[in-house]
């Protein structure tokens, strides 16, 4: 389910944000961007120079400058970074981990009812289009329904 690939740091994701949110940025841009953190211009650099290596960023050159920009989407590592946690401490059962935001009360109820009518209309697509499977989900074969009697 994890993608090592987009699977990022705290400070890798940061930098991805202001790539994805500039579309392409130099190493400058980047640390500007960045100036709370109070890192070196070196780092920044050296992270991108090592995230390129890892296939996340791509750069362009105009002139002496380097311009990086997101070779992933931002859904993408989403995916990747939340599939890794499942793995993680929910032994790749995402019905664990909606249970444990419930129980600490990490959603309100605004939040719940917001997620119900987001599984109403997914649940709607899916008898539309004749799969009960979501774009993210298996199907593990045929249902009840499905089996021959």
């Amino acid at each position: 389910m994890t993608d090592s690939k987009t699977s990022l740091g705290e400070l890798q994701l940061a930098i991805m944000r202001v790539l994805w949110d500039q579309g392409e940025a130099s190493a400058a841009e980047v640390h500007r961007a960045l100036h709370e953190r109070g890192l070196a211009p070196t780092t920044i650099s050296t992270m991108l120079r090592k995230m390129e290596e890892k296939g996340v960023v791509r750069h362009r050159s105009l002139g002496r400058v380097f311009l990086y920009r997101a070779a992933v989407d931002s859904e993408h590592v989403h995916r990747s970074m939340v599939g890794e946690l499942v793995d993680r401490l929910f032994q790749g059962d995402p019905r664990e981990l909606v249970g444990h935001l419930l129980r600490e009360g990490d959603i309100d109820l605004a939040e719940i009812e917001a997620l119900r009518r987001e599984l109403d209309e997914r649940a709607r697509r899916s008898k539309g289009s004749g799969s009960d499977a979501g774009p993210n989900q298996q199907s593990d074969g045929p249902s009840e329904q499905e089996k021959p009697a």
